[in-house]
């Protein structure tokens, strides 16, 4: 079992279990195994977010890599689907980018990217987990020191890529957007201005310490306010890295990534372009979802939390959509990771050649009732087998059968348990939803947990 890593790559409370000293460490220890495994010169780009927490972890990581004969470009504030699309342009070996997406600004994290724009994989992290359980006794080669340069036009690459993704104009749309004080800031209303679009941005002065406080996609009170203020046709709110995008309709009702998938899978239906009729989903994707695809004739493949996990499962199966409710979608034909970026292209695009309110596409897909919970648990690596909570689900489990489904999981990002119940019967899902939470706490009150 990974230590370090979580689904997400690395992310913890800086100056507590994420340190200078430990992102020097892993950089040490990615850029070694780098030069081992592909012929110089080697290079890897490093982007951020916009934490005040960044610079000095991107100077520590910067040191790891050159240490071993690594040349450093430094994008700057991007977002990680930036990132992922730069790195598998075949200029750089790999990637590094600092962020804790959607947490707050007390944290922060690094994920690294190959060079082919995927997250690295499983093992790879496993093997750097290793390799620093037996730091002091690595024996790293003496090589020349690498380079650092600072190269802003990286991240106008990526807009201009993003620029001609769709060929349609979306001029006369009215949107709002929510940028969470993040990476987003400046590349997304350039982004939709350039496309033809009214724009009106929100939450887009970062200070370092407002990234995702109360705003971005975690926290969309301000967008429905903001998208009937100004009458817009359509919202979006993105989070502190881009990765995912929520979306607002015209009457300010919340479309989560479950029907931002639906939307754009009937899209790509009614083109020819989905491929195998297929679409990827987590286990936390609503019930409702796979209904509404069901009756186009789509097929939803599940997966665990993570786009890490819907990217797998989209390859296998050939599927060219996927996404979580969150709002990773993956649109894997433009990129290799859930990029909130594209998902407003596609969704501004879909609602421009679609015409009407977005509100009826939304209304495509019909959610089941659903209750979700987070405890606050010391560790979330053994919860699987406490007897109290198993028991505790097995009950649950009786109560709502053929009426709904449970998903207990430990979040992968936080020292939470998720417990999530959806049926129609929202009354139950609550008190069955309740009864697994209070038996969790009692377990981690008692140390068990």
């Amino acid at each position: 079992m990974k230590k370090l890593f979580g689904t997400d790559g690395i992310r913890g409370i800086v100056g507590k279990n994420l340190t200078a000293d430990l992102s020097f460490k892993v950089a040490r220890v990615f850029g070694m195994m780098i030069t081992r495994d592909s012929p110089g010169p080697w290079k890897v780009i490093i982007g951020r977010d916009t934490r005040s927490s960044c610079e000095p972890l991107e100077d520590a990581i910067c040191a790891g890599l050159i240490s071993q004969g690594v040349d450093v470009s430094l994008a700057g504030v991007i977002p990680t689907p930036g990132l992922a699309y730069l790195t598998r342009t075949g200029q750089f070996n790999g990637g590094a980018m600092i962020s804790a997406s959607h947490n707050p600004a007390e944290y922060n994290g690094i994920k690294f990217i190959s060079n082919d724009g995927f997250k690295i994989t499983e093992e790879r992290e496993s093997a750097i987990e290793q390799a620093l359980d037996n730091y002091d006794q690595l024996h790293f080669p003496k090589v020349p020191q690498g380079s650092v340069k600072r190269d802003l036009s990286l991240l106008l690459k990526y807009l201009e890529y993003l620029k001609q993704i769709e060929k349609i104009s979306v001029s006369g749309l009215n949107v709002v957007i929510d940028l969470a004080n993040g990476a987003t800031f400046s590349i997304a209303p350039e982004l939709f201005t350039a496309l033809g679009a009214n724009i009106v941005s929100i939450s887009d002065k970062p200070d370092g310490m407002n990234i995702n406080l109360n705003c971005g996609s975690t926290h969309l009170d301000n967008l429905q306010k903001a998208v009937l203020t100004h009458r817009a046709d359509i919202g979006l709110a993105f989070d502190g890295d881009g990765d995912r995008v929520l979306a607002v309709d015209e009457r300010g009702e919340i479309v989560d990534g479950d029907q931002i998938v639906l939307i754009e899978a009937i899209d790509f239906i009614q083109s020819g372009k989905l491929q195998n009729n297929t679409v990827v989903a987590t286990v936390m994707s609503n019930y409702g979802l796979e209904i509404a695809l069901r009756e186009h004739n789509i097929t939803l493949k599940r997966t665990s939390v993570g786009d890490r996990y819907v990217v797998e499962e989209m390859m296998k199966s050939g599927a060219v959509i996927g996404g979580e409710q969150s709002g990773h979608v993956v649109f894997l034909e433009y990129n290799t990771t859930g990029d909130g970026l594209i998902t407003g292209v596609k969704l501004l695009s879909t609602l421009k050649r679609r015409g009407g309110k977005f509100s009826a596409l939304a209304a495509m897909m019909q959610r089941l009732p659903q209750v979700q919970l987070n405890v606050n648990a010391r560790s979330t690596k053994h919860w699987e087998h406490n007897t109290a909570v198993q028991e505790a689900i097995r009950q649950a489990d009786r109560q709502i059968q053929g009426k709904g489904r449970i998903v207990v999981r430990a979040s992968g990002t936080e020292p939470l348990i998720r417990v999530m119940v959806e049926g129609k019967d929202d009354s139950l899902n609550g008190l069955l939803a309740n009864d697994i939470a209070s038996v969790i706490q009692t377990e981690v009150e008692a140390n068990r947990l």
